[in-house]
C-alpha cells in the first residue's frame, strides 16, 4: 500500500506535468487526482493518475497523467447491465503513448510488459499516439498502454466510466483507488 506521502509526491507532479502540457486544474481537480496503482505497490511501473472532468450515466472525460515507461495492464471493459462497456477515444496530448490492441502482432514492440508479469499481457499489436493522435476502443477490446520516456498526458473521451468492473489479465491488480 502506498504512503501519503508517496500519493502526495505523484499527485504533485502529475500537477507539473499537466502545467508544463498548459493543462489548467482547478484546486479541487488538483486534489481529487486519484493515483492508481493496481495494488502491485510499484506506481512507477504500473499505474495511472487520473483527472476525471465529468462522469455521468452518459459520458466521461478524464485526463491520464503517465510518468516515464509507466503502464496500464492489460484490461477489458465488460458489460455491465444492459451497457455493452466502455468505449473509450484516447487522444494523446503530451509525450507518447503506446497503445496495444488486438491484431497483427508488431514485430519489434516499442515496449516491454513490466518484469514478472509478462505472461498477463498477451496482444502485441502497437499504435503509437503522438500529441493530436487519437484511437477509439470498443468496449469488450483487450488493450494495454505504457507512456514513452518522457511519460504523457492522454485524453480519454468515454461512455460512463465504471473502473470498478474492469477486468485485468493479471489476478493480482485490485482496481481501486491508492487512498482506500
Amino acid at each position: 500500500m502506498m504512503t501519503q506521502i508517496e500519493i502526495d509526491n505523484a499527485r504533485d507532479e502529475a500537477i507539473s506535468m499537466l502545467r508544463a502540457a498548459d493543462i489548467r486544474l482547478t484546486n479541487e481537480e488538483q486534489a481529487s487526482i486519484e493515483i492508481a496503482d493496481f495494488g502491485l505497490g510499484n506506481l512507477r511501473i504500473s499505474g495511472l493518475q487520473i483527472v476525471v472532468y465529468v462522469n455521468t450515466t452518459r459520458c466521461c472525460a478524464k485526463e491520464l497523467v503517465m510518468f516515464p515507461r509507466q503502464t496500464c495492464p492489460q484490461h477489458i471493459h465488460p458489460p455491465v447491465g444492459n451497457d455493452p462497456g466502455k468505449e473509450e477515444t484516447f487522444r494523446c496530448r503530451w509525450g507518447e503513448v503506446y497503445l496495444y490492441v488486438p491484431g497483427e502482432p508488431t514485430p519489434s514492440p516499442s515496449c516491454a510488459a513490466p518484469a514478472g508479469h509478462e505472461p498477463f499481457y498477451t496482444i502485441w499489436h502497437e499504435v503509437k499516439l503522438k500529441p493530436g493522435d487519437q484511437y477509439t476502443i470498443l468496449p469488450g477490446t483487450p488493450h494495454w498502454f505504457q507512456s514513452g520516456s518522457e511519460g504523457a498526458i492522454v485524453s480519454e473521451f468515454s461512455t460512463t466510466s465504471r473502473d470498478e468492473y474492469d477486468i485485468f489479465q493479471d489476478p493480482a491488480i485490485v482496481r481501486v483507488p491508492a487512498e482506500m
